[in-house]
């Protein structure tokens, strides 16, 4: 879905690459900023567990920013990497890679600072990471599935940042709205697994 709002905002976006691109660091660089900043929000997310004072409404809120901006960072490396030319299997790869690893650690965080039940954590990060292996076999079998699916990984992370970050009121005390976050998630997941595998299935029937 916002790879078509991408499409709208391409001459903002082209802007952007050039300004990051001027301070001469790589669109890898940027990728591994990006990386890091997810990982803090990890860490900012299971941060009840073992700092005491911080409660789960505090945590979820700057976990939330802190993936939104990593967010901010997965934009930026792409377009450095369209404006430099510098766009390579290798940063693909470790695109790819780092975004997996940073879903990894942002569900994990979630689940041990105790924002949302560990299973459906653990539900939520297995349909993201199927959602992705669909698109790699598919694609390594000449299916193209980019844009494919209501939730790719930036309107999940997304979803998951802003939905986290609404308090749930008076009734609970403390709380933030990760427990629902986390079952939108799962939802929009599954609906984009079983898009992808629909397309993957029609496409292949006609090879």
């Amino acid at each position: 879905m916002l790879n078509k709002l991408r499409h709208s905002l391409q001459p903002a976006m082209t802007k952007l690459g050039t300004s990051f691109a001027s301070t001469g660091l790589s669109a890898n660089f940027w990728t591994g900023v990006g990386l890091t900043i997810s990982i803090a929000a990890g860490i900012a997310y299971a941060s009840p567990a073992f700092i005491t004072g911080v409660d789960l409404y505090l945590a979820a809120v700057i976990g939330g920013v802190l993936l939104l901006i990593s967010g901010f960072f997965d934009i930026v490396d792409g377009s450095v990497a369209r404006v430099t030319k510098q766009a390579s299997k290798k940063g693909a790869f470790l695109d790819s890679t780092f975004d997996k690893i940073s879903e990894v650690v942002i569900f994990a965080g979630i689940a041990f600072g105790g924002l949302a039940d560990p299973f459906l954590c653990l539900l939520a990060l297995g349909i993201s990471i199927l959602v992705s292996y669909t698109r790699a076999r598919a694609e390594s079998l000449g299916v193209e599935l980019k844009g494919i699916g209501i939730g790719e990984r930036a309107e999940r992370m997304l979803l998951l940042a802003i939905i986290g970050m609404i308090p749930l009121g008076l009734a609970s005390p403390g709380q933030s709205g990760m427990y629902w976050a986390v079952i939108i998630v799962s939802i929009v997941a599954g609906i984009t697994l079983i898009q992808r595998i629909a397309a993957t299935a029609k496409k292949l029937s006609f090879t």
